[in-house]
């Protein structure tokens, strides 16, 4: 049986209840995700989360912390009804940036509060990789964009190789791998949607030194 989202919540709940219950509810839709799988993510329950999400409940702090790294925000996002401007420069030199690892650099483009997609940039050097193993986040719809050099992405048994103004699609829930294939640094994006980073995951990275 499909699992019913909860109904918007009425006007007679408190305001800062009612702007929690919307902010949890638009920032699951976004990832596309059930009331099970966030629960599941979060430590706690579907019929809780319908219920936090009609504003018939409120929620501990330790539970919106948890609910909030698994939807990849803050608590303070929760509370955070005001209108965004939709034209939010970033520049290059204030990129949030990954730890570098040996030969990768990686940074984020997305700005947080992330909504419905996530961006990232990486940087190889000769040789350089995501690492030695392949990996998988979520199960989401991901793009590899190669911006410069070549590269060579291993995506379960296939390798491709892609060199510059190249892309390929791919689920992120299938074990991947980058690898700078070339002779002169490689630089790819990353396109995800809906995001699968965790609150922590995001924290890792750091705004540019000013």
């Amino acid at each position: 049986m499909r699992e019913e989202d909860p109904a918007p919540t009425d006007g007679d709940v408190a305001p800062e209840v009612a702007i929690l219950a919307r902010r949890v509810r638009r920032f699951r839709q976004a990832r596309r995700l059930s009331l099970r799988k966030l629960g599941e993510m979060a430590g706690t329950t579907a019929s809780f989360l319908s219920q936090l999400e009609r504003g018939a409940t409120g929620a501990t702090t330790s539970t919106l912390m948890r609910i909030a790294n698994a939807l990849g925000i803050s608590i303070a996002d929760l509370f955070d009804d005001r209108p965004r401007s939709t034209h939010r420069v970033l520049r290059k030199a204030e990129r949030p940036a990954w730890p570098e690892a040996s030969g990768y650099r990686k940074t984020m483009l997305s700005q947080r509060p992330i909504q419905d997609f996530e961006v990232f940039v990486g940087e190889f050097d000769v040789g350089g990789s995501t690492g030695p193993d392949q990996y998988t986040h979520g199960d989401s719809h991901e793009m590899l964009l190669v911006i410069a050099g070549q590269v060579e992405l291993h995506l379960g048994d296939e390798v491709h190789r892609l060199s510059d103004g190249d892309c390929i699609e791919y689920s992120s829930s299938t074990p991947h791998r980058t690898v700078n294939c070339g002779a002169t640094v490689a630089v790819v994006q990353w396109i995800i949607s809906p995001p699968t980073a965790s609150g922590p995951e995001l924290d890792a990275f750091r705004a540019a030194q000013r």
